[in-house]
């Protein structure tokens, strides 16, 4: 696996940037922290899910 820094760059629309800012202020974060630490957490949270799926399929739990 290939470990290090990439840039990823995106456009969006003004407003939505705009909520953006907004959250991560309320948050004391920079954009760009915030993007990050949301896409981290989401992964976690698909794997985990992912995790929870398989460990019921194992154990026959519906």
């Amino acid at each position: 696996m290939r470990r290090g820094t990439s840039v990823l760059g995106l456009r969006m629309d003004g407003e939505l940037l705009d909520r953006l800012r907004h959250h991560a202020a309320k948050r004391g974060m920079s954009v760009r922290d915030h993007v990050v630490r949301t896409l981290i957490r989401d992964d976690f949270d698909e794997r985990f899910q992912s995790a929870v799926e398989e460990t019921e399929r194992f154990y026959g739990v519906t």
